[in-house]
């Protein structure tokens, strides 16, 4: 597999903090990729970088061969490479249908002549980018809740959107921050078929930043080790489970990673 996404010399810091220092990742096409570390290991800073909210201070990032360093999240969106976030960005007065429905971007009615002077257009597309999002709940499990107010959705349900609303773009490599945060186990299930799927049978590209280790072990390989904003190893997730090396970052050894 060649590498999708990697990352060179990423480094962050905060007031005189390192929240990420020398900081390389590789994520190759086709992988359902882990990142674990204990707490204020710089995880969340590190996907930031990825995903173009923050920029380095030094480093590069680089997907599908060019380099994207300095885009904007919408650019590197335009690219291919979608991210969710740990609290899920619904719009809560929109139903679970229509969410999707605005998820695609650069839409041909999002603007205003041309639903004067191409209206048949504007309908065609529109009518496509409602049959999507019906293929699309099929996927997430979502067509019970279609007329359902986001607002309305419990915790899990609102992660399933939020990975859905991620399939209403033409995407190659998705970002998931804590997926399964806030899901009960009922869920967590359903979620974890749903990646499954989408990278198998659908040929998407994973990076997960989980806390829960039983998510990472049953979908992530290879799993991805940071600790003190920096690299620590890398590997599959029973050599990473019982390596000393990562008992210690969690805690000094004190709690069962």
């Amino acid at each position: 597999m060649t590498a999708l996404l990697s990352a060179k010399g990423l480094s962050r810091s905060f007031g005189g903090v390192h929240a990420v220092r020398d900081m390389g990742v590789e994520v190759r096409e086709g992988s359902i990729t882990g990142l674990i570390g204990p707490n204020g290991a710089g995880k969340s800073t590190l996907f930031n970088l990825l995903s173009g909210v923050i920029r380095p201070q030094s480093g590069t990032v680089v997907y599908n061969g060019e380099d994207i360093t300095t885009l904007a999240p919408f650019r590197r969106a335009r690219r291919g490479m979608i991210r969710t976030f740990q609290l899920s960005r619904e719009f809560g007065r929109l139903t679970v249908l229509e969410n999707l429905m605005l998820s695609p971007q650069m839409q041909l009615g999002e603007r205003l002549w041309p639903l004067f002077s191409r209206p048949s257009a504007v309908a065609r597309g529109d009518a496509a980018v409602y049959g999507r999002a019906e293929e699309v709940m099929e996927i997430a499990a979502l067509t019970p809740l279609r007329d359902a107010y986001a607002a309305d959705l419990s915790g899990g349900q609102k992660k399933l959107l939020e990975l859905a609303r991620t399939l209403m773009i033409d995407c190659d490599l998705i970002l998931l921050d804590e997926p399964g945060a806030g899901v009960n186990p009922a869920l967590m299930g359903t979620l974890t078929e749903m990646i499954h799927r989408l990278n198998a049978d659908h040929g998407k590209t994973f990076l997960i930043v989980e806390h829960d280790m039983d998510l990472i072990g049953r979908l992530c390989n290879p799993v991805i080790v940071m600790t003190e904003g920096t690299f620590l190893t890398q590997g599959v997730f029973d050599t990473i489970r019982d390596d000393p090396r990562v008992i210690e970052a969690y805690l000094g050894g004190m709690v069962d990673v």
